[in-house]
């Protein structure tokens, strides 16, 4: 039997906070995954089962509304879990999702990856 780490996608096109992001995550042992937008976090999502998706709103080719909403339409991807990590203000997000205003603390991002994957390991 092989053991695998909870993996995470980390979905932002700014590469700089997506490496960050996706290294502070990796430190606490889970597997990440990144994706630059949302056509590419589809994608991946369809190939691989992330335990929790940070998804920013703001992207080109696919935004994160469009991702929540094609998500939606699949039944697999419908239940996978939902952080939106953005900027904006007076947002609300969608149903079954949650919520983490940039500029976003390593804690912060870590409580909500442990909440939807467990403690890796």
């Amino acid at each position: 039997m092989v053991f695998r780490m909870p993996r995470v996608l980390v979905v932002d096109d700014d590469e700089a906070l997506r490496d960050a992001v996706a290294e502070a995550i990796e430190m606490a042992g889970y597997e990440v995954e990144q994706a630059e937008n949302g056509r590419d976090a589809l994608d991946r999502m369809r190939v691989t089962s992330p335990c929790i998706v940070l998804l920013d709103l703001m992207m080109p080719v696919m935004d994160g509304w469009e991702v929540v909403s094609e998500m939606a339409k699949d039944p697999k991807l419908a239940l996978v879990p939902v952080c939106i990590v953005s900027a904006q203000d007076r947002l609300t997000p969608p149903k079954h999702a949650r919520l983490l205003k940039k500029p976003v603390t390593v804690a912060s991002l870590l409580q909500a990856v442990e909440a939807y994957c467990g403690k890796p390991g």
